[in-house]
């Protein structure tokens, strides 16, 4: 099966990596789109056009489904998108809604885009919820500012210290994890896990991984080198 995802920059690689550990054997078209990033305070018709771009550049390496690998696109968009498109469409933030609405937890943090947050697609009927919008964290990901901002991050994060879990509502937040959960002592949830457990695919013989993005440089190649730990082809679209 050929799988084909996009985000508006490296986010989408931690779902993607979440993917090759239990479905190594597909192949893989990613879409990068960093010339544009962040998506976080786009308004909703730039990101629909952003994503219909996306998905229509997918659709031109014949994927069999994609992914929105992007949180922003997927509060946002996502049912308008599926109205567009007859190919199979998955977002990113339903398996996730899911899985708390099943779980146990009734005090949960969520940070994530403005975008994300204004949609409020995270308030659970019998849960209480705390949002907070976070939009200076895709900027310091992307230019491999984490250990370089760790007060600042922590900062931001203080208010949830009561929560029993804190659901990181962006693809680009996984890369917090270690300041998460080492520092603050706070249970995450990783949304790229969340969709890669609601799905059930046929693992393939043949396995590929091309990567493509509006615009490379130095930062963004160090990143694919720290998440994506299969060999893979880079491309700039």
């Amino acid at each position: 099966m050929r799988i084909g995802l996009f985000d508006s920059g490296i986010g989408g690689l931690n779902v993607l990596s979440c993917l090759l550990k239990k479905y190594p054997h597909h192949e893989y078209i990613f879409f990068g789109d960093t010339i544009n990033l962040p998506y976080g305070n786009k308004k909703k018709e730039e990101l629909f056009s952003l994503a219909s771009d996306a998905i229509d550049f997918l659709i031109s390496k014949k994927v069999d489904m994609i992914i929105i690998a992007c949180g922003t696109i997927s509060s946002t968009c996502f049912h308008d998108l599926k109205k567009k498109y007859s190919l199979p469409l998955y977002d990113i933030i339903s398996p996730t809604v899911n899985y708390l609405i099943k779980s146990n937890y009734h005090d949960i943090g969520v940070i994530g885009t403005t975008r994300t947050i204004e949609s409020n697609i995270f308030m659970i009927n019998k849960k209480n919820i705390l949002m907070k919008s976070t939009p200076s964290f895709v900027p310091i990901i992307e230019n491999n500012q984490i250990e370089e901002k760790r007060e600042e991050i922590e900062e931001e994060l203080k208010c949830f210290k009561n929560c029993q879990i804190l659901v990181l509502g962006c693809t680009h937040y996984p890369m917090l994890k270690k300041i998460i959960t080492d520092n603050m002592h706070l249970e995450v949830l990783d949304m790229g896990e969340c969709l890669v457990n609601s799905l059930e695919l046929n693992n393939n013989t043949d396995s590929l991984i091309e990567l493509y993005f509006s615009k490379i440089d130095e930062n963004l190649q160090k990143n694919i080198q720290n998440i994506i730990l299969f060999p893979y082809h880079l491309y700039q679209k």
